[in-house]
């Protein structure tokens, strides 16, 4: 594979998650619709994840027919409380035991952020384990990655691609699975079910080391 095609698939990997995060923020069916999410998805996942097309596809199928008020309360009662989160959006309940939220998995999140220069903004409600803080942050290292490639840093864009595999090694995939299996236990809401099934798979596929031109790994020795 030429670095330059590299580089398009990178583009697109990075816009599976961005895309997947999208679809974990309180739900607004009309701005779904109107920037085209799950088309956009689906088409990312073709050319990545073929295995998750069919969950994006209903997805879709199901926000349309769901009316907002109704993705709104499954929402709520699923990720929001008020009492008991039927699936706690938190990388901690599930890493750290005793269903608790700010423990050790979310400091070290932290970490990782800080070592790859991001800062928490101070305006920002949710925990630093939220399900879209690291679905975005996977997003974050692979645009570090093609950022470090489009100005022939190879070693640089490598390191991004290390640290893309530590945090989903080490955090994305040893707790997606069960937050996907909570939704999935908890609901019969076919677009929040679907949504699950997707997530599920891509994280469980996700491999950022494969593929990586040889020309790319060379020129990263030679620097």
């Amino acid at each position: 594979m030429k670095i330059s095609d590299f580089i398009l698939k990178e583009k697109t990997r990075g816009d599976c998650y961005r895309f997947l995060s999208a679809c974990f923020y309180q739900p607004q069916k009309e701005l779904f619709l109107q920037e085209k999410l799950f088309e956009n998805l689906t088409a990312a996942l073709k050319e990545i994840c073929p295995d998750a097309v069919i969950s994006s596809d209903r997805m879709k199928s199901a926000v349309l027919n769901c009316s907002d008020e109704e993705l709104s309360v499954e929402y709520a009662r699923l990720f929001m409380g008020p009492f008991e989160l039927v699936a706690p959006p938190y990388g901690s309940v599930y890493l750290d035991g005793a269903r608790q939220v700010m423990g050790d998995s979310t400091v070290e999140t932290m970490k990782m952020y800080e070592a790859a220069g991001l800062s928490m903004d101070n305006e920002f409600k949710e925990l630093p384990d939220h399900i879209t803080v690291e679905l975005e942050f996977m997003n974050f290292l692979i645009y570090k990655e093609i950022e470090a490639i489009e100005k022939s840093d190879f070693s640089t864009a490598l390191d991004f691609i290390k640290t893309q595999e530590l945090f989903l090694d080490k955090f994305l995939k040893r707790w997606v699975k069960l937050f996907c299996d909570k939704i999935k236990e908890g609901t019969d809401n076919e677009f929040y079910t679907s949504l699950a099934d997707c997530v599920s798979i891509f994280i469980g596929n996700a491999r950022p080391g494969d593929d990586i031109p040889e020309e790319l790994s060379a020129k990263a020795v030679q620097r």
